[in-house]
């Protein structure tokens, strides 16, 4: 048995590092707090060097736990965040336009003829959401330099000197071409992109480098996109299960085996991962706020942070007649309309802080519900019941929601940090590549399991009232 890993989960908002023994447990772990720069017209970024910082104080903190040293480093990253920089120096040539940004909306307007053949090729819709639109926005308006990539390629590039992206992080830019697992030719031309020099797709568990960014050389042997690390540490390794992360947005996962689909539920096919040179895939749905809806109320002094959701919405019995639409950053799948904003009907004299916290936590909830429904159409059989994860899932109200409105039982992980322990099995893999996949996983069970207490006709009402509340904004905003 191999000796602890550090696995780290560079996030949107922060950065966690796991120390992880194999007998043990988690024995270190570390947070380093990032600040994304929301500006007005939907641009979102970041300081590159806030991130690298992130990802090295957040390690050294768990390694210094830990007290002990690891054999191996994994390295998680946020999936659609591009910068452009200099392969040379590493030097960063432009800030990091975050995944929520949405400026590249231009690039996809001028693609739209081709939006039918972009999808069949990758998997993804057009939508400035992924990694594509955003590098030949960086190309177009900010620089011609360097090589422009997602954050994870940097990172790495930083750390090692490798110039590598994993499989599943490479799924996520709308420039794979989703059978071969290879960049493609032709999304690359239709982006303006021909003759970009893109790092290498590699698995997800071997070694591409070593690191002394935290002192003595460690071998760096997994890689991941977030979502992806999650549902593999949530142990869903076949089709017939699903996952939810309740992060700054929710995602909900869904595997789908050695094939992709490409149906039309609106949900995203894509790379699950790639080990030992097989592909699995997933379906993926997104919703693009979940915690930034909780910190937008908070900013607005609603409540005074994600702890009071239960305190403040158990106030009233119910949302009083309010809807919620927490389109806050646009509407994700399976909807794909990210220039939409919000709205926040059925307000009265009466309406109160509890009204408000509980139509949030039903307008996220019932969004999850129609990713889960459109997942359960594509795979032509219901899911059982829905695996959640992040920060959110502390929230009884959101979860016991969530259950009503799914009408099917949620279980919460009793592990808090599923990313990191999910790329800390893959640090595993690479580091031992003859352990079983299955033996290489944390050992999965519920916190809690939070059972429907509404009757299907009450929730179907509920989720109708949602429904009818996107439409309208659908029929205010047509495209």
């Amino acid at each position: 048995m191999t000796g602890p890993v550090l696995a780290v989960d560079q996030g949107t908002s922060g950065t966690k590092a796991l120390v992880i023994c194999p007998g043990r447990g988690v024995i270190g772990t570390g947070f380093a707090e990032v600040r994304p720069r929301h500006l007005s017209g939907g641009l979102v970024e970041v300081d590159p060097a806030e991130l690298y910082d992130s990802v090295i104080d957040a390690g050294a903190r768990a390694l210094a736990e830990a007290g002990e040293p690891v054999v191996a480093l994994g390295l998680a990253n946020q999936g659609e965040t591009v910068l452009a920089w200099n392969p040379a120096t590493g030097r960063p040539l432009t800030g990091a336009l975050v995944w929520q940004d949405r400026r590249a909306d231009s690039v996809c307007a001028e693609l739209r003829t081709h939006e039918a053949e972009l999808r069949d090729l990758t998997g993804l819709p057009l939508d400035p959401y992924f990694a594509a639109p955003k590098m030949a926005w960086i190309r177009r308006h900010l620089t011609r330099e360097g090589v422009v990539t997602t954050s994870d390629a940097w990172l790495v590039h930083r750390l090692t000197g490798a110039f590598v992206t994993d499989a599943a992080t490479a799924g996520r830019t709308q420039l794979l071409d989703l059978d071969r697992v290879q960049w493609s030719g032709r999304a690359l031309d239709l982006y303006g992109l021909a003759g970009e020099r893109l790092p290498e797709v590699v698995d997800n568990a071997r070694q591409v480098g070593a690191t002394k960014a935290f002192g003595p050389e460690i071998p760096l042997t997994g890689l991941a996109v977030d979502q992806q690390a999650a549902l593999l540490a949530q142990r869903i390794t076949a089709p017939g299960g699903a996952k939810c992360t309740y992060g700054t947005g929710a995602f909900l996962l869904a595997h789908t085996g050695s094939e992709p689909r490409r149906g039309g539920s609106g949900l995203v096919s894509c790379v699950a991962w790639r080990l030992g040179g097989r592909t699995s895939y997933c379906l993926d749905g997104q919703v693009y706020t979940a915690a930034s809806a909780v910190r937008w109320l908070t900013d607005l002094g609603v409540i005074e942070g994600a702890a009071d959701l239960d305190a403040v919405g158990g106030a009233v019995p119910d949302s009083g007649g309010v809807t919620f639409v927490p389109a806050l950053a646009g509407l994700a799948a399976p909807w794909w309309r990210g220039d939409l904003r919000g709205s926040l009907t059925g307000l009265g004299l009466d309406t109160g802080p509890g009204h408000l916290v509980r139509a949030l936590c039903e307008g996220l909830a019932a969004q999850v519900v129609e990713l889960v429904e459109a997942a359960s159409a594509e795979l032509d059989s219901p899911l059982d019941a829905l695996r959640v994860d992040g920060g959110l899932t502390r929230s009884t109200l959101l979860m016991q929601t969530q259950a009503d409105l799914l009408q099917r039982p949620v279980e919460v992980s009793a592990l808090p940090d599923a990313t990191a322990l999910g790329v800390g099995t893959l640090a595993r893999l690479g580091a031992e590549p003859g352990l079983d996949l299955a033996d290489a996983l944390p050992v999965w069970k519920p916190a809690a399991v939070y059972e429907p207490r509404v009757s299907a006709e009450k929730a179907a009402e509920r989720r109708a009232r949602f429904r009818s509340a996107v439409t309208a904004l659908l029929e205010e905003t047509p495209r």
